[in-house]
Parts: structure tokens; sequence; C-alpha cells
């Protein structure tokens, strides 16, 4: 179990610093204590806000639509992605289900382990289900604008953010499936060529 310090950083964020900011929020948000996660081998902090944002598919679990099938997908994820990959927690900064939900991943202020190089400066939201070939439903996509929106109001995101789909930095994946990256190629925002970033100890590896 990590530290006491850092197990209250992961309840601060839970809340998204709702006691700092008032800022309004109007989509449905499931807390690491509610989908039960387990707690992170290790916790490394990130400076906000980030000047990426990067969207994932998780091909495996396929797409959930209601809770309780989108809270086992959440959990499958974090086990393979910390017993099997070895990293600290589950990668992404946050995960939206098909029922229209995000998802508490790492958070917005803890880096990540979903793009090497962009780890320590992006958050990574995943869209849970697999998007090589169909849309995700308009519920989930909405709440993923919703959700970027809300970061950038709480200063959690840079106002002029670039978004990017996984395969654009990182070779050798089809993330986040080719309908969903043709998707996304319209959205405010997308960025057609990623930066490159040079690789050093804090971000050239997923933890």
């Amino acid at each position: 179990m990590p530290p006491e310090n850092q197990l209250s950083s992961i309840n601060e964020n839970s809340v998204f610093l709702m006691e700092r900011r008032e800022v309004p929020i109007d989509f449905e948000f499931v807390t690491r204590n509610e989908w039960k996660a387990r707690d992170p081998v290790h916790i490394e902090k990130m400076k906000n806000p980030v000047p990426y944002v990067i969207i994932h598919h998780s091909y495996i679990p396929k797409a959930c639509n209601t809770s309780d099938h989108c809270i086992e997908a959440m959990l499958r994820m974090q086990s393979m992605h910390i017993d099997t990959n070895k990293w600290n927690d589950i990668g992404y900064s946050f995960a939206v289900g098909g029922d229209g939900k995000v998802y508490e991943g790492r958070g917005w202020s803890r880096v990540g382990a979903h793009a090497p190089t962009y780890n320590n400066k992006s958050i990574g939201i995943c869209i849970i289900g697999d998007w090589s070939d169909d849309l995700p439903p308009e519920n989930q996509l909405e709440t993923v604008h919703k959700l970027i929106q809300y970061g950038v109001d709480l200063g959690m995101i840079q106002r002029n953010y670039s978004l990017f789909g996984h395969r654009q930095v990182r070779e050798g994946t089809e993330c986040p499936g080719e309908a969903l990256f043709e998707e996304i190629n319209n959205w405010a925002h997308f960025c057609a060529i990623a930066p490159y970033v040079y690789p050093d100890k804090s971000n050239n590896i997923n933890r």
C-alpha cells in the first residue's frame, strides 16, 4: 500500500479538487473507490496544466454498456496493467464507458502509463471498446468532450491543448482504432502531427 501522503493525494484527486475550484460537472463520475480499484504500487506526481490529451481505445475489454460491465472492464484493465505489464496502476488517467460515465484511473495529477515520452505531460483517456470498425455510441463520445472541457475549466489541461490518437505518439499500434481515429480527426484541438518529445528518465517508460 502507498504511504499515507500518497493515499491523501488519491482522495484529493478523486473529488476533482472541488474544494479548490467550483466548476460545474455535467457527467456522472465513478471514483476509484466506487469501482473498487486496487491501490497503486507507486504514485508519481504530474505538473498541471498539461499540453496534451491522448485518446485510446481498450480493444480488449470490448465495449461495456452497463455500469456493472464497465466496472468489470476497469478491474480487468487494472489487473492486466499491474500484474502482466508490471505497471504501477491502470495506465490511463480516465476511461469512459458505454454507460456514459467517466471512470477515474490515475486522475488529473498523476503520471500515467499510456504513451511513453508523453506520460508526464498528458491526460490519457480510454474509450472502452474496440473502435476499429465502428464508432462508440454518441453518449460515450459526448462524455469524452465534456471530460476534456472539464479538465480545461479546472486548470488541469491547457486551454490551447493538442489532441492526438495513441497511434500518433507510439509506433506499432492501431489504437484508438481506425473508425475512432477518423472521428477524432474532426475534433477541436486535433493535431495531425505530434511533436517529437525527447525521452528522458521521467518520461521514457511506462510505469
